[in-house]
């Protein structure tokens, strides 16, 4: 549905790596590699969404790094509409829904360093957790949101290894 309003496939997936992870940063080299594109399309982009506000620079010895403007007045408007579309908050709906008593639902993988692979790697700590629920649950979340679901349960808590989704404690 979001490639219909942004039709650019190249900003569209610079959005997805910027804006799942604010604190993810990447350079025009390494981002051309982990495309398969041109790096002058990609400059084309980058130029274009630092233009907008949307994309802040940063030098860094002779490279210059591309993260997300945290200060911009949409940021958070369009980190939810990506999260929106990666599918994000029904996998977390979902989980918080029946599985038990959750503590924390943590983004790991590729995903979480804003790498849209495709699969969506989810680690779910807590006590008691519903295990029969799991087994289910993936299959469900995949019919969904139209992406591979691979959900890892823990007991207790977890210092954070991911982009943390949900944290009982935190409130978030």
């Amino acid at each position: 549905m979001l490639e219909s309003l942004i039709t650019s496939k190249t900003r569209l997936r610079l959005l997805v790596k910027f804006f799942v992870n604010s604190k993810t940063q990447s350079h025009l080299r390494g981002l051309a590699d982990e495309f398969g594109e041109s790096t002058n399309a990609i400059r084309k982009e980058l130029n274009n969404l630092t233009k907008a506000g949307i994309l802040v620079k940063e030098s860094d010895k002779n490279k210059i790094a591309y993260k997300a403007n945290v200060q911009h007045p949409f940021f958070t408007n369009i980190q939810d509409i990506i999260r929106k579309y990666l599918g994000l908050d029904k996998l977390l709906e979902q989980i918080l829904e029946r599985m038990g008593d959750v503590s924390q639902v943590i983004l790991i993988g590729d995903l979480s360093k804003g790498i849209d692979s495709g699969k969506i790697d989810v680690l779910v700590t807590g006590d008691n957790l519903n295990e029969n629920y799991i087994l289910n649950l993936s299959t469900k979340i995949e019919e969904l949101i139209d992406r591979k679901v691979v959900l890892t349960l823990q007991a207790g808590r977890i210092g954070s290894t991911g982009l943390i989704l949900f944290d009982k404690e935190v409130g978030a």
